[in-house]
């Protein structure tokens, strides 16, 4: 007879084989699927990037960084570590002061220093982490940009988003880990958001590229207006067994798994993702904040915001380019510093409203936000003209959210902005504190390639803790 305390330790026996089981299964999935969220080595500060990628380096001397001398050498002739004559000839250059175009104020309660080239952003200042004494390696844009994204000059390296999909795996299992979106195809192009060695499953997923209207950055093929919805599931159950077969015969390899992986994601995708970039679900109120159907703000406010749609949907590593195709990206004015403010008036508001739309839906706090460029600009005329030359030895960039202190300024540069001499940062250096917070110990974050351990940093790095609240 089957009493009730056999009943139950039956039923217990049961209830824990099947949860083994699931566990099981769980474990097997994680191994099959290289996406898989991962445990972190790090307490886990954010969860996800946006990373603002103003292409061609925005004047640190006219929007952030305030140096008072610049107004009263302007004009004067010094003598200045010009990074293009050393490279050249090994020698500085005697180069013209330029003053800064736009006028500093103090902003917010923490008092930041922020020009009127972005009027927007300078209402943020109390939620923003300066660093302004950012230097990295690269005079021209496409050694920069490529240390920018993945930690080197010029050797094939994966790109940041690249580790960062590596190192958490995906949060989403519908949607890509990580997605760039309208990438410029110079400097580096896929490159800078490809994987060199790591696995192809984490390379990031382009949608449109720069000199496209962001209108049409999307993933194109999504619907099948040719079969119906079971009749393609069938479809897919065949490919699937079949390339499960090739692959048991084969013994695989990391670019074949990569595409299985692809086809399988592009099928959730069919289902999720047409949602999760239409703009037209945004209220009217959310699409004026972001400046969409305006001029001049329509294109990158649509890149912002898509951005925050993916964010919320947990994509990893969400990068925005404001950039084109050419070699000359949209920030580089060597002779021309008032079309600064054409970029600035395009970013600037889009910029400002996805803080606030991240902040008002409490996405901010594990969200990091980055804004910035390859390097910076020179504080005097590039060939006394009218606009500046590249700056890599001294720039700002700001954080905000993820656990960064908001309202606050790290580092200095000198008293004309030209190197940075305080509290120095490197861009290895951001790369590790970014990724801590996320987490992740930049020195422990390695993938074995031609019997050698790679990272993102190198040998090079460290995580700059004064940087977080």
């Amino acid at each position: 007879m089957l009493t009730r305390r056999s009943a139950l330790q039956q039923s217990a026996c049961g209830f824990g084989y099947m949860a083994l089981n699931a566990m099981m299964a769980r474990q097997a999935t994680a191994a099959s699927n290289p996406l898989a969220e991962r445990p972190t080595p790090l307490p886990v500060k954010a969860k996800r990037v946006i990373f603002l990628f103003m292409a061609g380096g925005v004047s640190h001397v006219d929007s952030f960084d305030r140096k008072p001398e610049l107004e009263r050498l302007d004009g004067k002739m010094m003598d200045f570590d010009d990074q293009r004559a050393i490279a050249k000839t090994g020698m500085g250059a005697t180069q013209r002061v330029m003053k800064p175009l736009w006028e500093f104020k103090q902003r917010g309660q923490s008092g930041r220093w922020a020009s009127e080239l972005f009027p927007h952003m300078a209402n943020m200042v109390d939620d923003l982490c300066f660093i302004h004494s950012m230097h990295t390696e690269g005079v021209a844009h496409g050694p920069a940009t490529l240390f920018l994204h993945t930690g080197s000059t010029n050797f094939i390296r994966p790109s940041m988003g690249s580790w960062v999909s590596y190192g958490l795996g995906a949060e989403n299992e519908n949607l890509p880990s990580f997605v760039t979106i309208s990438p410029s195809m110079g400097n580096g192009g896929p490159r800078n958001y490809g994987t060199a060695f790591l696995p192809a499953v984490y390379q990031g997923t382009a949608l449109g590229r720069a000199g496209q209207p962001s209108s049409e950055a999307t993933i194109r093929n999504l619907s099948n207006a040719m079969l119906k919805p079971d009749q393609q599931r069938r479809q897919f159950e065949l490919l699937q067994s079949l390339n499960a077969e090739q692959l048991a015969r084969t013994h695989g390899g990391s670019e074949y798994e990569a595409v299985i992986n692809s086809y399988e994601l592009a099928w959730r995708l069919q289902h999720r993702a047409p949602s999760v970039l239409d703009l037209a679900q945004e209220s009217a109120e959310t699409l004026k904040m972001y400046g969409i159907d305006e001029k001049p703000t329509d294109n990158f406010g649509r890149q912002c915001l898509m951005a925050r749609r993916l964010a919320e949907q947990g994509v990893r590593y969400i990068q925005v380019n404001y950039s084109d195709n050419s070699n000359n990206p949209a920030w580089d004015q060597h002779s021309n510093m008032p079309k600064h403010a054409d970029h600035a008036a395009a970013v600037d508001k889009p910029v400002a409203a996805l803080l606030q739309d991240l902040k008002q839906r409490g996405l901010l706090e594990d969200t990091i936000v980055w804004w910035g460029g390859e390097f910076g600009r020179t504080p005097y005329s590039e060939k006394n003209g009218t606009g500046r030359d590249h700056n890599p030895t001294g720039f700002t960039v700001w954080l905000a959210g993820g656990g960064f202190k908001p309202g606050f300024a790290y580092g200095e540069t000198d008293e004309l902005g030209h190197m940075a001499i305080k509290d120095k940062v490197h861009m290895h250096d951001l790369h590790a504190t970014i990724l801590s917070q996320l987490g992740l110990d930049h020195e422990k974050l390695t993938y074995r390639y031609a019997g050698r351990d790679f990272r993102l940093t190198d040998v090079h790095g460290h995580v700059v803790k004064d940087l977080v609240a």
